[in-house]
């Protein structure tokens, strides 16, 4: 290009620059978004809740306390004081295909925002181009030949969509909150990936103590039929009691494969969750001794949990996008303004470009004011202003949906413990009472009915005090879950992991 156009060009472009910025500092029609008011409740529940849960006896049955308006630790799951148990997670998100691909879409949005960015400021193309022609003089009303000849174009081109009325600035507060939405998707893919993890541990640690169990009942029913076989031997009881243990004996064994089948396919879930396949997992053995259960159960302010919960946050997200394109589709009703210039030259041979009088220019403006469009444009609004008022409902069901979560898992709490304390009772007077039951059933003084009625109870009772035990953990869990997890409070390293794909 030659130097005398560069000064030129320069003024050019700096004059549609300013005027840029001023138009910038317009207003934007629409509706600015306002988050919704969180509820005005103050409780999560009706009934107040106690200041501590019930004390059992025996493992597991540490009273737990209600701090209200205490924060969430970040890395909530290791408050079960469980190394094995912190291992597999950070392990799960470093390899979770969920996360990763949660990650990619939200970087996706990212990039679609800065896409759109660039609709703000004028766009220039440089183009250069070479033909060669014939034309007659008739064009110019003149019976002449004129020789075929080549024409080389070389320019500078700048195009400018005005966004006086901030229809482009409401797109790009819609790809925000597209962005926003997708990163609270994210922190929702997160700890749902985590308390899943907690949970499925929890279970198989249940399923251990539920096996053991069955197999130390199943030892003692196996020590009274030889007892009984001996007195069938000794005329001491009859046929029908040895077949009806050995009957009691099957039952208890068959008990056994289906919960084995039960603890295969959660260590399965679990290796998937960790992001291995079933047979390369190598994954720890849970137990449910391995953890210890939090004694202090934060509980956040009601005011503080939709701002907390990440599905609330995702969903305000989109009520705000929806908010912005009520914007765009009110802009749409008002003029657009484009500014257009070209500025280069255009000679018959390369080497005459940008040589004397071979400076060609235009610069220019269009308005296009809608004017009947068959009511297209404002169904086009009436149609995102429903889309609003649908985003806002859908909000307030998921508002609801996350108070009616919290509250059922903190009356879980309270009741788990109560259901501890009492499986625990049962299981004691359960066990004296087949002790008993055998000792007087020696010496003939009760029935074998008797003693069937009082093993068949103790079984119960040990299987139905690990579930209470094993439930106080998984509710425990699920309370961190529903108040948010407390993603707000990982470390900054651990929230740039959460975006970015993991560099194994």
């Amino acid at each position: 290009m030659h130097v005398e156009m560069i000064p030129v060009l320069c003024s050019r472009i700096s004059a549609v620059a300013v005027f840029a910025c001023v138009v910038l500092t317009g207003c934007a029609v629409g509706p600015n978004f306002q988050p919704p008011a969180a509820p005005s409740t103050k409780t999560y529940t009706e009934r107040a809740l106690p200041p501590e849960t019930e004390k059992a006896p025996g493992p597991g049955g540490a009273a737990q306390r209600f701090t209200h308006g205490k924060d969430i630790p970040g890395q909530w799951w290791t408050l079960f004081h469980s190394e094995m148990l912190d291992r597999l997670i950070r392990r799960a998100l470093a390899r979770s295909p969920t996360l990763a691909a949660a990650r990619a879409t939200l970087r996706q949005a990212m990039e679609a925002r800065r896409a759109q960015f660039g609709a703000l400021f004028p766009r220039v193309d440089a183009g250069l181009s070479a033909t060669r022609e014939k034309i007659t003089g008739a064009s110019f009303g003149q019976d002449t030949v004129i020789p075929e000849f080549s024409l080389f174009h070389a320019s500078l081109d700048i195009t400018y969509a005005l966004d006086i009325f901030g229809g482009t600035r409401r797109q790009l507060e819609a790809l925000q909150s597209q962005i926003d939405y997708q990163r609270f998707q994210l922190e929702g893919a997160h700890l749902t990936l985590t308390s899943n993890i907690v949970s499925t541990a929890v279970q198989e640690a249940s399923l251990r103590s539920q096996i053991r169990s069955t197999r130390e009942i199943l030892t003692l029913q196996e020590e009274q039929l030889a007892i009984i076989e001996k007195q069938f031997e000794l005329g001491g009881v009859a046929a029908a009691d040895v077949l009806a243990q050995k009957a009691q004996v099957s039952q208890t064994r068959a008990a056994l494969p289906p919960l084995q089948k039960q603890l295969a396919q959660t260590r399965h879930l679990l290796a998937v969750l960790s992001g291995s396949t079933p047979g390369e997992a190598e994954l720890p053995e849970f137990e449910l001794d391995g953890f210890v259960l939090p004694q202090e159960l934060p509980v956040s302010l009601p005011s503080s949990l939709v701002r907390q919960r990440p599905d609330i946050l995702a969903s305000e997200a989109l009520l705000h996008a929806a908010s912005a394109q009520v914007g765009v589709a009110t802009a749409n009703l008002y003029p657009q303004i484009t500014l257009t210039g070209s500025y280069g030259s255009e000679a018959t041979g390369i080497g005459k470009l940008f040589g004397t009088g071979s400076t060609v220019w235009n610069f220019g403006a269009g308005l296009l004011q809608p004017i009947f469009h068959g009511g297209t444009l404002t169904a086009q609004r009436r149609a995102a202003v429903a889309a609003y008022e649908q985003a806002l409902a859908q909000y307030r069901v998921t508002v609801l949906q996350a108070f009616q979560n919290v509250a059922d898992v903190l009356r879980a709490l309270e009741a788990d413990a109560g259901t501890l304390k009492a499986q625990k009772d049962t299981e004691t007077a359960a066990f004296d009472s087949l002790d008993l039951t055998k000792k007087q059933f020696r010496l003939g003084g009760v029935s074998y009915l008797s003693l069937l009625n009082a093993q068949r109870q103790y079984q119960q009772a040990r299987i139905s005090l690990v579930q209470a035990r094993s439930a106080r953990f998984a509710d425990t869990a699920a309370l961190f879950q529903a108040l948010g997890g407390g993603w707000w409070n990982r470390s900054r390293q651990d929230n740039t992991a959460t975006i970015t794909d993991n560099p194994q």
